[in-house]
């Protein structure tokens, strides 16, 4: 009995009004049943797919947008200058994504008034607001991928060479962009690396000819490298160069 009134005895000392006894917790409950038309099976199919499109869908809008060179090239800044996990990975990733947004800007803005906005409005169907978007995507590709990439994608795939860009699959363009964004990405880091690699080299020389072998180079070069980055505002040259480079 002193059991059964336990719990009714809590409430009373919490406090909690009655009212508030009443109100039941929705359910949410998942199952599978057998289909009884095509038309649900249709559904169901179209429900996975947007699933399985969600899933990937950030790594597509990664690779294909100035995220990869960027956060690359960041990267490099990072370990030319032997800081270690300074700047930390969050704040690399974030200052990519939002340099990334700001150069995407008019892509963004050509999808929204040309495909988005119509699309909301109902003005036209989704497989052209797709097109339209798939449209933009491509011409900022295009704007940014060499042709040594593209000609060894098409040579790979063994397909025709293509009249014009119109006639250029997607799946060969994508994938061309990003070898040429890796490609570009490690040239900038190899022009980085040189005046913070000078600065290793005659440290150690000085270092050697003092005879002090067994100190490590690089805990007197940081600071001197630290110093000749922030002289000559490292920050703003490198995303200044990021900048013009997508020019």
């Amino acid at each position: 009995m002193k059991r059964r009134l336990l719990p009714f005895l809590i409430i009373l000392a919490l406090g909690i009004p009655a009212s508030a006894l009443a109100l039941s917790l929705p359910t949410i409950s998942l199952g599978l049943k057998e289909a009884t038309g095509p038309q649900e099976v249709s559904t169901a199919l179209q429900v996975l797919f947007v699933l399985t499109v969600l899933s990937i869908a950030p790594a597509i809008l990664l690779m294909t947008t100035a995220f990869t060179r960027i956060v690359i090239v960041l990267g490099f800044v990072r370990q030319a200058m032997g800081t270690q996990n300074m700047p930390p990975n969050q704040i690399i990733i974030g200052l990519a994504l939002f340099l990334t947004l700001f150069i995407m800007s008019p892509v963004i803005s050509r999808i929204n008034d040309q495909a988005l906005q119509p699309y909301l409005q109902e003005k036209i169907p989704q497989e052209q607001a797709l097109n339209l978007t798939v449209e933009a995507m491509r011409d900022f590709m295009f704007s940014q991928v060499q042709e040594e990439e593209l000609q060894l994608l098409i040579d790979i795939t063994k397909k025709e060479q293509p009249a014009d860009r119109n006639e250029l699959s997607t799946m060969i363009l994508i994938p061309a962009f990003m070898l040429s964004e890796l490609k570009l990405a490690f040239q900038m880091g190899f022009m980085i690396y040189v005046p913070f690699l000078v600065i290793d080299m005659i440290v150690a020389s000085v270092l050697m000819s003092m005879g002090m072998m067994m100190l490590p180079p690089i805990i007197i070069s940081l600071p001197f490298k630290l110093l000749l980055f922030v002289l000559v505002d490292g920050w703003a040259l490198v995303v200044g160069s990021l900048m013009q480079s997508f020019g």
